[in-house]
């Protein structure tokens, strides 16, 4: 899954580490979610959501591919 995270995260210039602390997960989760490596739970993308002032939408782009991974 796509992904915004990187991005808003430098422009609010908040290191990984510091995310992740906030969030209550480790910096390589942050990692593995700003790479597109792990997708994260309802409840961990809504908190980012929430952090960012955004939608999970705004965040976290769906895409055809990550539809056909679902089958």
């Amino acid at each position: 899954m796509l992904n915004n995270l990187e991005k808003l995260r430098k422009k609010n210039k908040i290191s990984q580490q510091d995310f992740a602390q906030y969030l209550g997960i480790t910096r390589q989760t942050i990692s593995s979610l700003e790479n597109g490596r792990y997708n994260p739970s309802i409840l961990l993308a809504i908190k980012i959501a929430r952090y960012f002032g955004k939608s999970v939408e705004e965040i976290f782009i769906y895409t055809e591919e990550d539809e056909n991974y679902e089958k």
